[in-house]
């Protein structure tokens, strides 16, 4: 992964009846309510945290060609990840 790729990714669904590990993961990504979007740079420690979380979340690619993981995630063009 490279240092240069940057992910986007964007809440969806709120916090209520989750759990403190993914209320505490969505807070260390930087999302402070539905439809809140925050670029990352794409590292391990994100992807994990996405993972964590990837019902709650969109990820889009915005630069670079790394796979996403979930069928909520989209290609470096906009397009669906396929899975």
């Amino acid at each position: 992964m490279s240092q240069s790729t940057k992910i986007c990714v964007t809440q969806l669904r709120g916090m209520s009846h989750k759990s403190e590990a993914q209320r505490l993961i969505i807070k260390g990504l930087g999302l402070r309510r539905i439809g809140h979007t925050v670029e990352l740079r794409d590292t391990p420690a994100i992807r994990g945290m996405v993972e964590k979380v990837q019902h709650l979340v969109a990820v889009e690619v915005k630069k670079g060609e790394a796979a996403l993981f979930g069928r909520r995630h989209k290609n470096a063009d906009g397009t669906p990840k396929k899975a």
